[in-house]
């Protein structure tokens, strides 16, 4: 064992630049990071500035971004060998799993009538909307209707989701989770069969008012096998799940969870789990980047989120050990000065580093998330289970530095 404690952090939607195929997604010239540096200038984040962030990524012409001289982290630009761009794809990939037939979408037409029948049938209420739209805005436009009617909002979007808002004061929490449950059981169906359903609960009254709260709760297929998670789990060690984690892999693999307000909240949750003592994996992830920026285009805010985030790096830096081992990656990208609100084919990073590090530099580009997992199990002694996909870097990253 190298490390005692590995930090496995996602910022949820933070690609470095579009795939090859991105083109076969929808995605032309997308570059997450570098489009909302381009857009709002320079951003401080010293301490990914120190893991190599810029070197990896580097933003020309803006000042104050400029590489570091001499980077702490080691660092690398990895592609995603699924075929998707879905949040559990990138997650599970990480983890070993690769996804070769994307999940279903029903952007396009909405759910299917029978569908909406059996959920009405089951849940007691009658349903509106039941297209693709951002959550917020099918909020401004139904959320009076739902309150004054006892009515469900439905919704999809570009991923493959099927989504219930429910207004916490007239509908009742329990009740719209109770709605979720019946929803995820019905799409269990093969012609229904979605990734995910997500509680969407909101308070407000009116129109301008509506606000989405803290209580989320995804109800998501279960990983088609077993994952690192669960080696790591069958090895009698920690795996700790913070932020939706939980909710991206049903649970299996994970031995606690702990549930996030926000991604500033989450960071302080991994700061304060990386004051206890444990030995295994704790696992987050950060959703604000990709749910409140990325998908309403919103860069000025996703640039703050960004230096939120760095602030939070700098105070768990600070707590890890000599045998911790931090790594910062994302699942996907999700541009927000592209066309759309979906999420967007883009390689993502991989930053690590540990306080014995003593060299950084760039490591070798890799073709799957995979590494992640297969570099963690590397760590603990723990065999890949069957079927899962990786090469570990582990080797590469606590030695020297490739050129």
């Amino acid at each position: 064992m190298t490390y005692k404690r590995i930090f496995l952090i996602v910022i949820d939607s933070l690609g470095i630049g579009a795939m090859p195929d991105s083109e076969a997604f929808g995605d032309v010239g997308v570059d997450t990071f570098g489009h909302i540096v381009e857009r709002v200038g320079c951003l401080e984040i010293p301490n990914l500035r120190r893991l190599g962030m810029l070197n990896l990524h580097p933003c020309p012409g803006v000042s104050g971004m400029e590489p570091a001289a001499s980077p702490a982290g080691k660092y690398l630009r990895m592609a995603e060998a699924s075929k998707s761009k879905d949040t559990m794809s990138g997650h599970w990939e990480m983890m070993g799993i690769c996804t070769e037939k994307p999940f279903r979408n029903f952007a396009e037409n909405g759910f299917p009538p029978e569908l909406i029948r059996a959920l009405e049938d089951r849940c007691g209420k009658k349903i509106i909307g039941n297209r693709a739209a951002s959550g917020t805005v099918i909020l401004d436009e139904l959320g009076e209707e739902e309150i004054r009617n006892g009515k469900m909002i439905v919704y999809t979007s570009a991923d493959s989701v099927l989504q219930i808002c429910g207004n916490e004061e007239t509908f009742d929490l329990q009740n719209l989770y109770r709605c979720c449950e019946i929803a995820r059981e019905l799409t269990m169906r093969e012609e229904w069969k979605v990734g995910r359903v997500i509680a969407r609960p909101y308070v407000g009254k009116k129109r301008g008012e509506f606000r989405r709260t803290s209580n989320r709760r995804d109800y998501a297929l279960a990983p088609p096998g077993p994952t690192v998670l669960n080696a790591l789990q069958d090895a009698g060690l920690d795996v700790i799940a913070i932020g939706k984690i939980q909710d991206i892999f049903s649970g299996a693999g994970i031995t606690e969870a702990l549930h996030s307000d926000s991604s500033v909240h989450g960071m302080q949750q991994t700061t304060e789990t990386a004051d206890r003592d444990f030995t295994g994996l704790c696992f987050t992830n950060l959703v604000d980047f990709d749910s409140l920026w990325g998908h309403r285009r919103d860069p000025a805010g996703y640039g703050k989120e960004i230096e939120k985030f760095d602030a939070g790096l700098g105070d768990l830096m600070k707590t890890l050990r000599t045998d911790d081992l931090l790594l910062l990656t994302a699942d996907h990208g999700n541009d927000p000065t592209y066309t759309g609100s979906d999420h967007t084919r883009e390689y993502t990073p991989l930053l690590a580093w540990s306080p014995s590090m003593t060299q950084g530099g760039q490591l070798p580009e890799a073709g799957s998330f995979a590494v992640i997992g297969a570099s963690i199990a590397e760590n603990f002694g723990v065999p890949m289970p069957e079927g899962t996909i990786g090469s570990s870097v582990l080797k590469q990253i606590t030695g020297s530095c490739c050129k």
